[in-house]
């Protein structure tokens, strides 16, 4: 999903409640210093997505990994059993990224990716379209619909897959 959304938050409270682990792009990619050059219009690294896929590796096959990022098309289709995309109202994001100091270009580049739905454009064209959900993501509620949702889902397919 686009920052925002509450992939984070969705991400670490799926893996404090399910006992999967839990891995942030975003965080790994500044540890091992992942990049390959910083962009100077959205004042932010750029990933090196093949080195991040190269450190990430031994990890997903062993599998029980929640992987939070905003994009997916470069994660190779057998790492994952299902996709989520967040999906958050504009006036939400807006004031979400605003808080966060996002301005300008970053700021609008970011809310016209929500209205086109770009990322969950890219999840579909990326992986089978039956294992990509779109779930809204604007207030606790949903937040804590979302969880129930998902971890019903994990325990499913533990039941069928064990």
């Amino acid at each position: 999903g686009t920052p925002g959304v509450g992939k984070t938050t969705l991400g670490k409270e799926l893996a404090s409640r399910s006992g999967l682990s839990y891995v942030n792009v975003g965080d790994l990619a500044k540890e091992g210093e992942l990049y390959e050059g910083f962009d100077e219009e959205y004042n932010c690294p750029i990933l090196d997505e093949d080195r991040v896929v190269d450190e990430l590796e031994a990890r997903m096959s062993e599998g029980g990994v929640i992987v939070d990022y905003h994009g997916c098309d470069f994660f190779p289709e057998r790492w994952f059993h299902i996709v989520f995309v967040l999906r958050t109202d504009n006036s939400c994001l807006y004031d979400r990224l605003h808080s966060r100091g996002y301005t300008g270009k970053k700021l609008q580049d970011n809310i016209q990716c929500e209205i086109f739905q770009t990322l969950y454009e890219e999840a579909v064209l990326s992986y089978k379209k039956e294992i990509v959900h779109q779930l809204p993501s604007n207030t606790p509620e949903d937040l804590e619909r979302n969880l129930d949702q998902i971890m019903q889902w994990i325990e499913q397919w533990m039941k069928d897959n064990n």
